[in-house]
């Protein structure tokens, strides 16, 4: 009896090859996303945080950038954090304090063109009576 080749053997390794050439871009582009998002959301609690605690009376925004930089240094690399600025401003008419902060975040891997980020966290200040 003759043993006849199989046509579809091997199908199984090139359907392989071909499915992964599109699945793995895919799964490193959603990773690459939630990075980004992730360093945002740190980059906007932090800032939050900075600007809650130069509000307090006799608390000033360099306070508020002096707290911003060490949670954000806590959280992710130091580069992060080397652009914080905290001021005074009105929240809804009222005194308040802003801190804001700028960081450039890979957009490609670790390595490869950057995402500008700015975010910004907003407080009332107290005042006295």
């Amino acid at each position: 009896m003759v043993q006849r080749d199989d046509p579809d053997r091997g199908a199984a390794v090139v359907d392989f090859v071909l499915i992964m050439v599109l699945l793995v871009p895919l799964v490193l582009g959603i990773a690459q996303v939630a990075l980004v998002l992730h360093v945002r959301n740190t980059l906007a609690a932090a800032a939050s945080e900075g600007a809650r605690s130069a509000a307090p009376l006799g608390a000033t925004p360099a306070d508020g950038a002096e707290r911003t930089r060490t949670m954000i240094r806590t959280a992710l690399d130091d580069r992060y954090a080397d652009d914080v600025a905290a001021s005074l401003t009105t929240v809804g008419g009222a005194p308040g304090t802003e801190v804001e902060v700028r960081a450039q975040v890979p957009a490609l891997g670790l390595f490869g063109p950057s995402v500008s980020l700015t975010v910004r966290g907003h407080a009332v200040r107290e005042v006295e009576p």
